[in-house]
């Protein structure tokens, strides 16, 4: 796990060193155990490296093949590595180095733009050819690893975080009204290649770019999710063995492929749950296991600590249980915000931030369970979507999940942003796309594919990577992907959400874990907005630079002030709107003003 960037010139000119520079200052958290450059002609690279597989210098980048003509810069981790380098070694490749940097850079001289197609893992990579002047920039299928550019006449710039590409200068920072309105109708989720400013884009999942000297470009994506059912049916109890087995090698994958202790970010839910039984059904002695609450709001839990402590009582993790008053919430706000690549809502960012320092002095690999409730149908508003009958497949969506609707919105934003109902479109292109059928299906895939990759999995990877901890999402292996694609809705849906999770649970966990209620990573004081936490959103949305921007209807600002907690000021998922305007507005202080400064 690393820190990746990289500039292209097209104009015959050379990339300036200082840029470079300032764009690995942005990504030193990332990678804090190395720094590498490497350039030639119209091309320079940039490499912060976090050391987890192979730690000797052999495996520092960036990578040069001098006998391939090749260079490498590569953020993840490669799970299937050393089967790649076995079948490389018998096509007669040799390596000089033992882990699966190198393999990337084999395969690709083997099999071109295909080796994504063989790579079992989560990357973001870039390689440089240096005999045909072609830079080939790729992805991982579930957006696991990020991949932000800027392109403009003369260059392309690419980077891990937008941090970077702001800080290498020369990018629009306008407001992109496409963007803008996803943000704030998706829970700011802005998908690919979109982001909230005009001058940043990011390589969506599951897809390459290649690009040469001249600026030419060739575009592709190698994989998709198929959610249609064979004849041949399997039985209940059938699937869940299936999945039991598939979501056991992906822990165990997970597990194995590092050279550094590996430990559990464990919330007290299902998900977390299982990852703990089922390393330890792999044979994990003395795990590392860390949970993180809250002060509590009312009647509102802030920590799932009774839940937590039941599972590491059974299996006797060595266990690390941190509490954060709401004080210091507020006091670390700042650094969480500087940390987000782009602006988030989701009220577990903080936590997540404050967390991955703690887990970060113990461990630099952790094993989360992001990802279960989308594939295996968890939160509440499936089953709400799944009985509806209504024909519009995107009004059916929009019913139980945007954040507001199209009116709303353009009562939000000032005019010079108002635009088509851009989510509904989004929306009515991604239920309807083939390979899907049923209907929950195709809100499955969307959210697996698309929403996902831009709300909990981003908000994992960049509030882990700011401490230099390397989060692995066993949940998103994509094998077990495509498996869970195939399961009929209703061993999903059944149990109120992630039935067959649930049934692989009762095997290995105590019922009142896995018959709880949903939760949610619970962070009150975000949700339920009062006293300092009032004080501060409101002195960012009074503030000169808000005024100034231009982007807030200031008597729905106002509106919202005047009463935080009022239900109508609650979106369907339960967020605050109050707090949408606040963090975005803040973020836009904090990452574009401060260019200025």
């Amino acid at each position: 796990m690393c820190g990746i960037c990289g500039e292209l010139r097209f104009d015959n000119g050379v990339p300036e060193k200082g840029r470079t520079d300032r764009m690995l200052a942005q990504l030193a958290r990332r990678g804090p155990d190395n720094e590498g450059q490497w350039a030639s002609g119209p091309l320079r690279l940039g490499h912060r490296r976090l050391a987890v597989i192979d730690l000797s210098e052999h495996s520092n980048q960036p990578m040069v093949d001098s006998e391939l003509g090749l260079v490498l810069v590569f953020n993840g981790a490669i799970y299937n590595y050393p089967d790649l380098r076995h079948e490389l070694i018998q096509a007669g490749y040799q390596f000089f180095s033992d882990g699966d940097t190198e393999v990337i850079l084999k395969a690709y001289h083997k099999w071109g733009e295909r080796c994504v197609e063989y790579l079992h893992g989560m990357f973001a990579f870039a390689i440089w050819d240096q005999r045909r002047k072609e830079l080939f920039v790729a992805r991982d299928r579930m957006g696991i690893k990020p991949l932000y550019f800027a392109r403009d006449t003369d260059s392309i710039r690419f980077a891990s975080n937008t941090q970077a590409l702001l800080a290498g200068g020369g990018i629009d920072t306008g407001i992109d009204a496409v963007g803008l309105h996803h943000q704030f109708t998706l829970h700011a989720v802005v998908p690919a290649p979109r982001t909230i400013l005009k001058g940043i884009r990011k390589l969506p999942p599951a897809s390459w770019l290649r690009i040469d000297a001249n600026g030419n470009e060739q575009t592709g994506n190698y994989w998709h999710i198929n959610a249609t059912r064979s004849k041949t049916t399997l039985s209940e109890a059938e699937w869940t063995d299936a999945v039991h087995d598939a979501l056991r090698e992906a822990v165990r994958l997970r597990l194995d492929i590092a050279d550094v202790k590996v430990g559990v970010l464990l919330s007290g839910g299902l998900d977390s749950s299982l990852l703990v039984a089922l390393l330890a059904e792999a044979g994990v002695k003395d795990l590392l296991t860390f949970s993180i609450g809250f002060e509590d709001i009312g009647e509102e839990k802030g920590s799932e600590f009774e839940y937590s402590d039941q599972v590491v009582e059974r299996y006797q993790t060595r266990h690390h249980k941190i509490h954060i008053p709401n004080s210091e919430v507020l006091n670390r706000l700042p650094e969480a915000v500087d940390a987000m690549a782009e602006p988030m809502f989701g009220q577990d960012a903080v936590a997540f931030y404050l967390l991955s320092e703690q887990v970060s002095s113990q461990v630099k690999v952790v094993q989360s369970g992001q990802g279960a409730d989308e594939v295996f149908a968890g939160y509440f508003w499936y089953p709400q979507m799944h009985r509806d009958n209504d024909t519009d497949p995107a009004r059916r969506f929009a019913r139980y999940y945007f954040d507001r609707d199209h009116d709303e919105f353009l009562g939000t934003v000032m005019p010079t942003y108002h635009g088509e109902d851009y989510s509904s479109s989004l929306a009515a292109t991604e239920l309807t796309r083939p390979d899907a059928d049923e209907y929950i299906d195709q809100v499955l895939r969307f959210d697996v594919s698309t929403l996902i990759v831009d709300d909990p999995v981003k908000r994992v990877d960049n509030m882990t990577m700011a401490w230099g901890l390397e989060a692995r999402v066993p949940f998103l292996d994509h094998k077990l992907v495509e498996l869970a694609a195939q399961i009929p809705p209703e061993l999903k849906l059944g149990s109120e959400g992630k039935h067959i999770l649930k049934a692989i649970g009762r095997q290995v966990l105590p019922k009142s874990v896995v018959d709880r209620p949903k939760g949610y990573f619970p962070m009150p004081a975000l949700k339920y907005v009062r006293g300092e936490f009032l004080g501060f959103m409101r002195d960012i949305l009074d503030s000169k630079a808000c005024r100034e921007r231009g982007l807030y209807q200031r008597a729905y600002v106002d509106k919202l002030l005047a009463t935080p907690s009022a239900e109508a000021h609650f979106t369907r998922l339960q967020g605050s709107k109050l707090w949408h305007l606040a963090l975005l507005e803040y973020w836009l202080q904090r990452h574009v003003d401060g260019l200025s400064r």
